[in-house]
């Protein structure tokens, strides 16, 4: 499931979605929307960015633990958190307190961020932001073992220090372009596509696929999160799991997470809607396995 909804909407959602047999929810991450940029949006086909600028974007790990509260089952994800601009030593105590609240219920979704503004407003630099990147993954990787970490890179340096409690974040890499693709193999624990049309999609299957394999990572469970059309039929979701996706993603909404028509809804709406997909998409696929990637 995705989500950018009314934040009271959140929790009994979260309930009603663990009890129609969704596994998970992805939680997006927007940290202002500036009055005047000329940033544009890589996930849409015009590059507009208009239809983020009234939505509720409530900061997503402590979304997931308002929900990790009120369920038992569910899990959470952020899709995607841009991370660059997050202080990697703060940000790994946030996560791992959201790991250890949920009882291990998070993986962290994590991206670069493809607007200069996120850059500008928290005083980091837009150059080298993929360099620093990878060195924030590997600083949360570290940390979230719980042992004393010792870190002297490019953009972070610190002497012996551990985090309690520790707790292991699954990481998950979001993005489209080849150096996306393998960063998530050679670093992550899965992949987060958006919209990605059939062909493109098993394309990057196929080259994260060879490239896992080239690192000695392809015995590692890997997880795909794909948001598509092919996330809302029965048929759709075989085809994905043919592809190797180990999750499709839907929404708490009329299946438009970005539409200005599901801003509308009640919150029963979406509950229905839920129930709605329970119904003609996840019993019929109930005993699907994704083939390995």
């Amino acid at each position: 499931m995705y989500s950018m909804i009314e934040p009271s909407f959140y929790c009994p959602l979260a309930q009603a979605a663990e009890e129609a047999g969704f596994s998970s929810i992805g939680l997006a991450d927007s940290i202002c929307y500036p009055r005047d940029s000329t940033s544009t949006y890589p996930y849409n086909s015009d590059g507009t960015r208009e239809f983020l600028e009234n939505k509720a974007f409530i900061e997503p790990l402590i979304t997931a633990a308002a929900m990790g509260a009120v369920t038992t089952t569910m899990h959470f994800h952020t899709a995607v958190l841009k991370l660059p601009i997050r202080n990697p030593v703060i940000f790994a105590k946030e996560v791992t307190s959201v790991a250890a609240i949920t009882a291990g219920r998070f993986a962290l979704g994590v991206g670069i961020s493809p607007w200069e503004d996120d850059y500008e407003v928290t005083q980091v630099p837009w150059a080298g932001r993929g360099r620093r990147f990878e060195e924030c993954i590997e600083v949360i990787q570290a940390l979230s073992g719980g042992d004393y970490v010792e870190h002297h890179g490019e953009f972070y340096d610190f002497r012996p220090i551990k985090i309690n409690p520790g707790a292991r974040i699954p990481i998950l890499i979001g993005g489209h372009n080849e150096k996306s693709l393998e960063r998530a193999a050679r670093l992550g624990d899965g992949w987060l596509p958006a919209g990605m049309a059939r062909d493109e999609l098993a394309r990057s299957i196929k080259r994260i696929s060879d490239l896992r394999r080239e690192y000695g990572r392809d015995h590692l469970p890997f997880a795909i999160h794909a948001i598509g059309l092919d996330a809302f039929s029965a048929e759709g979701v075989r085809h994905l799991a043919e592809l190797g996706v180990t999750h499709a993603v839907g929404g708490f909404s009329s299946f438009n997470p970005y539409g200005t028509e599901a801003d509308a809804e009640t919150l029963q709406q979406k509950i229905d809607a839920l129930h709605r997909y329970a119904d003609e998409v996840i019993a019929p696929t109930a005993d699907l396995e994704p083939a390995p990637v």
